[in-house]
């Protein structure tokens, strides 16, 4: 890859800079050392060796948790895309072989073969099975939404973004399904871009419309904004109109079915086979809810409110009425605001007992002091006691994402700065992440706790995208038209060792508008 730029659809003029204004690089925001130190980051993840994933080990072996390298390779992608299109969109080739080598990283076997043994089922997600099912190793035919959701929208805004259809190829999208020691031979499922949309929508029509299910038995809202969203590009770059239909079928059908268990919280997931939805709360420790106080169970107190943040932040794009009042509402309890500056977030036993006390005493569920009470009301009332999941779920990751869709610079900026100050940030070959730590919590009660998904994804997309990003997005994507006549740089990426602060085209000035650095501070010609 030559790494001299090529421009395309530009005039060169010698007085061009003398004619510019003095402030003109001024009315051009630029990126800041760490939003492209986690591009870098990004780039230097998605160039390993094939095989190695470095910093991206996740904490359960089997790919089966929330920090799999899955989630993690979909939100770096995401994040790139948001940067190119609302900060960087004249820079397509650095865009574009940053969010394809993220694809291919996306179909290799270590991310999706994990679903050959969860194809099996079990007890957990179908208490009535009697006997395992049948196993099937293609990732994308049926169920397993939480991988083809993410790979269809990785393809889906990469074709969107760079007018490309190199993901509509026949098998463009190949998974080679191996073992050397195990089968009756090596098999292969290929796929293309419209074809992995065909095999999501049959399964939607199969599930009645409510989603397609990610375990088996398990049908997760979050879950499905990812393929929703896939839809409404492949519908601007086909000319076709899916995703306004399959939003009518699908709210249709969660309104007949609602969102709500018998007792009016939001439920975890639903089971189509039993026809039940499974609530996030019963018995265990202390929590608030519209006044009342219940009980609710050690995975219940988090998983009620981190499930659907992180469904929030992508369901904004299509439905943002409902994903501010989710957010504004849950999140109460959960942000504090430490410092003048900073902003931490709390564990569910201390969330639900400031709720507590901000119904009861009516004092400022953000204030330290708040935070200060409900720490003391926990470590001394034994039925608060909480109980570890097996693995931390990313849950200052999930707030961060919401946060920087939904929320405001103040508070976006306040949890940022908690995670310079208290999650290590860690600088190689130019990439800024945040090492894991599995330390929930300091003495102070500053939230310390790193998971992969948050400190390689997350926390940069935060940073990278821009308020009502997904929305913008969703409202006014890039037509093929617009991408083939819009003046940009190619031949050059992330490879050739220089970092790209601005990278835009001046309408009224007619002139590109490029900053440059190497990030290692080495000179290139």
């Amino acid at each position: 890859m030559p790494t001299v730029p090529s421009f395309r659809k530009m005039n060169h003029n010698p007085d061009l800079l003398k004619n510019l204004p003095a402030d003109f690089l001024a009315g051009h925001d630029k990126l800041s050392r760490e939003q492209a130190g986690h591009l870098r980051h990004f780039h230097n993840l998605a160039t390993q060796r094939d095989g190695e994933w470095g910093v991206m080990g996740s904490q359960d072996p089997g790919q089966e948790w929330l920090d799999a390298y899955r989630y993690q390779l979909a939100t770096m992608a995401y994040a790139a895309g948001a940067a190119h299109f609302h900060r960087l969109p004249a820079l397509r080739s650095i865009f574009q072989s940053l969010i394809s080598g993220l694809i291919h990283k996306m179909l290799r076997r270590e991310v999706w073969g994990y679903w050959f043994l969860t194809s099996h089922s079990g007890k957990f997600v179908d208490p009535d099975i009697k006997k395992l099912r049948q196993p099937w190793a293609d990732p994308v035919v049926k169920e397993n939404i939480m991988y083809s959701g993410h790979l269809l929208l990785m393809v889906s805004l990469y074709t969107m973004l760079f007018n490309d259809d190199k993901y509509n190829q026949e098998g463009a999208l190949t998974f080679n399904w191996s073992p050397i020691f195990w089968g009756m031979g090596s098999e292969k499922f290929s796929y293309t871009r419209e074809s992995l949309q065909k095999a999501i929508l049959a399964e939607m029509e199969r599930e009645k419309w409510l989603g397609v299910c990610c375990e088996p038995n398990c049908i997760f809202i979050v879950c499905n904004q990812f393929p929703i969203i896939a839809m409404r590009c492949n519908d601007v770059r086909d000319g076709t109109n899916v995703a306004t239909e399959v939003l009518s079928k699908y709210t249709a059908a969660w309104e007949a079915k609602g969102m709500a268990d018998p007792n009016g919280l939001s439920i975890s997931w639903y089971s189509p086979k039993q026809d039940t939805k499974r609530p996030a709360l019963d018995l265990g420790f202390t929590a608030w809810k519209e006044g009342t106080i219940g009980k609710v169970s050690h995975l219940g107190a988090n998983f009620l409110f981190f499930e659907f943040i992180r469904a929030t932040a992508f369901m904004n794009a299509w439905n943002p009425i409902l994903a501010n009042e989710t957010f504004q509402a849950q999140s109460i309890g959960f942000l504090t605001r430490v410092d003048h500056d900073r902003i931490s977030i709390n564990r569910g036993p201390v969330a639900f007992a400031i709720r507590e006390l901000a119904d009861k005493k009516g004092v400022d569920p953000y204030s330290l002091s708040t935070m200060q009470k409900a720490r003391f009301i926990v470590a001394n009332n034994p039925t608060t006691a909480e109980h570890r999941e097996p693995f931390p779920r990313p849950m200052f990751g999930y707030i961060l994402m919401a946060m920087s869709e939904m929320g405001d610079e103040s508070k976006l900026a306040g949890l940022l700065n908690h995670v310079d100050r208290f999650f290590q940030p860690t600088w190689r070959n130019g990439g800024l992440y945040y090492p894991v730590n599995a330390e929930q919590h300091d003495k102070d009660g500053n939230w310390t706790e790193v998971d992969p998904f948050t400190g390689n994804g997350a926390v940069g997309y935060a940073r990278l995208t821009v308020l009502d990003g997904q929305r913008k997005m969703w409202e006014e994507p890039w037509s093929a038209e617009q991408v083939s006549r819009a003046p940009h740089i190619s031949g050059i990426d992330l490879g050739s060792g220089v970092d790209f602060l601005r990278g835009c085209w001046d309408e009224s000035h007619q002139a590109m508008v490029m900053t440059m650095r190497t990030w290692d501070q080495s000179e290139k010609l």
